[in-house]
């Protein structure tokens, strides 16, 4: 089985003062893999302006945009139909033996494979004051390990936003104790790779009618490379594995290498500009059910949000026996 998504994405950027030269980089077009098929895909601004397409170091689909027009505003929209396949992540792990696990992830030759993604950045190194805010049970298996992670910072974050910006540190963060997905995500990774384990910054769009909190342009979760098991998705903002309501764009070390939208421009001026977005996740069924007003009654999915909060529980249950 699978989903149909329609996904609307717009930023308008206005400025002060006239642009001279601007340049714009986009990283809002869904991967396509074996789970998530694009099925249509438009880019289009304001202002007409060409656009090119490339592929950055880690693989990611990026669109750019420039222009010397001497403008004060401009709009982009992006609008995409993907296919997405329902799955149970759970029903994919393998169970495996922890000693196994942890002399895997201390081979040199996994450390050299997965380098990028173990070492901490700015945004991921976890201050000495913390480094003991949450310990790995090495009688644990990797994979218990991090759904128990999932759900530390689960409970030991308060979702809230307007209180951080890209720029906050992380031990602002931590202190605080207040955030949104992409500090979920950053404290999440910086424990992780403290811990030896391949882990990804991972940004995308959030299917939200089952209740799950996320931002309302992108969301932010986290991807680690377990042994026998491969990249899994976590997301300790909604305390679940990655599944058909996570709809994957980009993975990168941290925000900075997955920021939605990027500019340099050139202006006359202070540089003064904002930005406002608008972000749409809706199934096909929810947009048929009334075009006009999208006044939605939502479907009720086989794995939805409660369906898979009830797995983990039976999941860590079979564990303990």
């Amino acid at each position: 089985m699978s989903l149909k998504y329609q996904i609307f994405y717009q930023a308008t950027n206005t400025y002060q003062s006239p642009l001279k030269e601007a340049l714009w980089q986009f990283l809002i077009i869904p991967e396509n893999s074996k789970n998530q098929n694009i099925h249509n895909f438009s880019f289009k601004n304001s202002e007409s302006i060409a656009y090119q397409e490339s592929i950055d170091g880690f693989g990611n689909q990026v669109l750019r945009v420039s222009t010397k027009k001497p403008i004060t505003k401009i709009e982009f929209t992006a609008e995409v139909e993907l296919e997405k396949v329902k799955v149970n992540p759970f029903e994919n792990i393998q169970i495996t033996n922890p000693s196994d696990d942890y002399k895997t992830i201390n081979d040199l030759g996994f450390k050299v494979e997965h380098e990028s993604f173990l070492s901490p950045t700015d945004q991921t190194r976890i201050p000495s004051a913390f480094q003991d805010l949450y310990v790995f049970d090495t009688a644990k298996t990797i994979f218990d390990n991090l759904l128990d992670l999932n759900k530390f910072l689960f409970d030991y974050f308060d979702f809230k936003t307007e209180v951080t910006d890209t720029t906050t540190g992380i031990d602002d963060i931590l202190q605080q104790k207040q955030g949104v997905c992409q500090d979920f995500t950053h404290v999440f990774c910086g424990i992780a790779r403290l811990n030896h384990i391949p882990t990804r910054y991972v940004s995308g769009y959030l299917h939200q009618n089952n209740g799950l909190v996320g931002d309302l342009q992108m969301h932010a979760w986290i991807e680690c490379f377990i042994p026998e098991n491969g990249w899994v998705g976590f997301d300790p903002t909604n305390n679940l594995l990655a599944a058909d309501n996570h709809i994957k764009v980009t993975h990168g070390r941290d925000y900075k290498d997955c920021a939605p939208i990027k500019g340099l421009i050139y202006c006359q001026g202070d540089g003064t500009n904002e930005t406002v977005y608008t972000v749409r996740v809706k199934t096909v069924e929810e947009f048929e059910e009334n075009p006009i007003q999208n006044k939605i009654q939502f479907q009720k999915q086989d794995y939805g949000v409660e369906q898979l909060k009830q797995r983990q529980i039976q999941w860590q249950q079979q564990q303990q026996q």
